[in-house]
């Protein structure tokens, strides 16, 4: 078969929460203030009590609410695929799976929390939600959601992304949200960063200052991050629950799971069911692909940092850059952030998952090539994920083994053609960060807490 469909009764009805089943818990959340462990009320100015309860849950289950089943059924399940043709064009005898989330209205991943978090909001009687985008497939989402129930949406999206991605941005304000690039003129640190620079590109890390004073300075708005929190990556695990019912119709079980990261929610939503299995015994490789231009996991440092450039965050235990790190404006605007989801980063210091980087000319190459094989138009943050797969398959014809891939195809790459269309006139470029650049921006993380 080519393509594996759940029907709606097989839909999950719990997300997975991977603390539950740790070899050892990870390092919690300090408060930026006093350096001691955060409580529930330290987060409630930014969070309804129910995400918040989700953050700390040791739980290894939490009931999805039917509300939130009900819009999932728009999209959900999503199809597994298997990649026969371009299994035939590498020549491997590798066999190729992947889970297919640009099937949703906004076209990728991001829909399975952002319809959770607006729900979750509405119940507490929130009115508006603050948040920031990099390619905008979180803010896109973030506006699809607040349709669904009644809250208005501000988006801070990236400067860079903002002028690259015209369209991401037509259709958050086609959804009802309110979108400014950021840095931007409506916040006080929005305007500090553009006196010091007024040409400033931004970066994810000052959206979500931007965000989190906005959300902070206002009783009717809550604050929503698409990735790295621990509520997100539980929201994702829908994915890799349906995955697995479907690698079973396939009688097929992984070898390889690969995603590409750049706060870590697609990769952790596929993985993360599967890699319970691998703390049981199983043998399992699990892959996530970053951006040379931003190698968080494979060049960072584990450390106590912000998540945001002014500091307003709790400080959090993860593989980063340093909060103050500008990325260049790599296409792949999704995965340009500084540090990583601390349970990912947890895994990755346990052994239990591998870090790959490769550039930005590579992951288009791999990107055309699924092109012009499956069909399908991959987003750039998900064409890491196909590279990577293309070297397992690669690694698979050269070793002569029959090896079961499976790869997070989490969306199109249907709002991203300007990318598509540097990178055909021969503009694309491959980005390293200098061993001095990393080392300036380490800098920023002296004396903070350390383990």
């Amino acid at each position: 078969m080519k393509k594996y469909i759940l029907p709606e009764s097989e839909l999950p009805n719990t997300w997975y929460n991977i603390t539950a089943d740790l070899p050892q818990p990870p390092p919690p959340p300090l408060h930026p203030g006093t350096r001691e462990p955060i409580g529930p009320d330290d987060l409630a100015p930014l969070f309804p009590m129910a995400l918040i309860e989700q953050e700390v849950s040791q739980a290894p289950e939490v009931k999805i609410p039917e509300a939130i089943l009900d819009v999932y059924k728009i999209w959900r399940p999503s199809p597994l695929i298997r990649a026969t043709f371009l299994e035939k064009a590498l020549k491997t005898p590798a066999r190729i799976y992947y889970k297919y989330e640009g099937v949703s209205p906004a076209g990728s991943h991001k829909p399975n929390t952002a319809v959770a978090q607006a729900y979750y909001n509405k119940e507490a009687g929130v009115k508006r939600l603050a948040t920031e985008t990099g390619a905008g497939q979180w803010g896109s989402s973030l506006a699809l959601a607040g349709q669904y129930f009644g809250l208005d949406v501000k988006v801070y999206m990236v400067r860079v992304s903002y002028d690259q991605k015209p369209y991401r941005r037509s259709m958050m304000q086609a959804w009802g949200a309110q979108v400014v690039p950021s840095p931007s003129e409506d916040t006080q640190f929005g305007r500090q960063v553009l006196a010091e620079d007024p040409t400033s590109r931004g970066s994810l890390g000052i959206a979500i200052s931007e965000a989190v004073e906005d959300a902070a300075g206002r009783d009717d708005t809550k604050y929503s991050l698409g990735s790295v929190l621990n509520h997100v990556l539980l929201h994702q695990s829908v994915i890799g629950l349906e995955t697995q019912k479907q690698m079973v119709l396939a009688g097929e079980s992984p070898d390889i799971i690969i995603g590409c990261v750049g706060g870590g929610s697609n990769f952790a939503g596929l993985a993360f069911p599967f890699l319970r299995d691998k703390i049981n015994g199983k043998t399992i490789d699990f892959r996530a692909v970053e951006p040379s231009a931003c190698p968080t996991l494979t060049r960072g440092q584990y450390s106590y940092d912000f998540g945001d450039t002014a500091s307003l965050t709790p400080l959090v235990a993860m593989h980063t850059l340093g909060h103050n790190f500008m990325p260049p404006g790599i296409h792949a605007g999704g995965l340009r952030y500084h540090g990583m989801a601390p349970l990912l980063s947890h895994v990755v210091q346990l052994g239990l998952v591998d870090a790959l980087a490769y550039n930005q000319v590579e992951v288009f190459q791999a990107a055309t090539l699924f092109a012009s094989t499956e069909g399908i138009i991959p987003a750039p943050e998900s064409a890491h994920a196909i590279k990577g797969a293309i070297a397992a398959a690669e690694e698979a014809r050269e070793a002569g083994e029959e090896k079961v891939i499976l790869f997070n195809l989490s969306g199109h790459g249907h709002f991203d053609m300007a990318a598509y269309d540097a990178w055909f006139k021969g503009e694309l470029k491959d980005i390293e960060l200098p061993e001095s650049e990393l080392t300036k921006n380490l800098k920023t993380l002296e004396g903070l807490p350390v383990f």
